[in-house]
């Protein structure tokens, strides 16, 4: 089962993650996620365990545990739906500031 784990405190390294989770069963892979520029922590990350109940037993116990005195959230991570990816299109949004994509627009102003 995949693990979704969020609120994690940013100083908490993976191997520190994949001790509290071994506590209740076998752990496959865990995986902090990091910023692509920083390389800081984003606070939420995921744990892999190949056995279901072990996993659930790992979920309802942690969930709304304090870890360096955050609460963290952990549920089963659900897959993202195909298609609902956000579109990062730069000449959407409008004419904020009333700057014109436009730049002959502006010729023959002064």
């Amino acid at each position: 089962m995949n693990i979704f784990v969020g609120s994690l405190p940013f100083s908490i390294e993976e191997a520190d993650l994949k001790g509290f989770f071994e506590d209740y069963g076998t752990v496959d892979s865990v995986k902090i996620i990091t910023d692509k520029f920083t390389g800081r922590s984003k606070g939420f990350g995921f744990v892999e365990m190949p056995n279901d109940a072990e996993a659930q037993k790992a979920i309802d116990e942690l969930n709304g545990g304090t870890v360096e005195g955050r609460t963290i959230v952990v549920n089963k991570s659900e897959p993202k739906p195909e298609g609902e990816r956000r579109s990062f299109d730069r000449n959407g949004g409008g004419a904020r500031g009333n700057f014109s994509n436009n730049r002959d627009n502006n010729r023959g102003r002064y």
